[in-house]
């Protein structure tokens, strides 16, 4: 290769933006999956898609069977399944039945989502803690 195309090669890879990269995730919302579990016959699902250059998360859910009105819902972490962690997204206006939402994540959030360690619940006043949770996964 000569040094003109060496130079025009790595003019090329300098100057090429980063590629964006959606990534699809889910989580299956059970009463087992709470920590402590909760008996409930409550269940969900929730579905999401994770944009690496805007850094947007956006998800779609569904809950049925709860024992109450849901209180508040979130996605928590950094945390293992089997562990509890904080709130890291809010996820406001879920109710029984089909929910949807989104937000921009910080640095950190975005690690802990995409190191597998996010994970999504829905609170009721009979279980303040969480009545039906999973972990959100790839």
């Amino acid at each position: 290769m000569n040094k003109c195309t060496l130079f025009a090669v790595a003019a090329a890879l300098i100057g090429s933006p980063a590629f964006a990269e959606t990534i699809n995730m889910k989580a299956d919302l059970t009463g087992a999956s709470e920590v402590p579990a909760v008996n409930t016959p409550g269940k969900g699902s929730l579905t999401a898609t994770y944009d690496t250059a805007s850094k947007r998360l956006s998800w779609k859910g569904t809950v049925s069977g709860l024992t109450g009105d849901a209180t508040a819902a979130h996605f928590h972490g950094p945390a293992e399944p089997g562990k509890n962690a904080g709130v890291l997204v809010p996820a406001p206006g879920v109710k029984t039945g089909a929910f949807e939402g989104s937000a921009t994540l910080t640095d950190d959030q975005a690690k802990a989502l995409m190191a597998g360690q996010t994970y999504f619940n829905i609170h009721t006043a009979a279980n303040p803690q969480g009545e039906v949770r999973g972990q959100v996964t790839k």
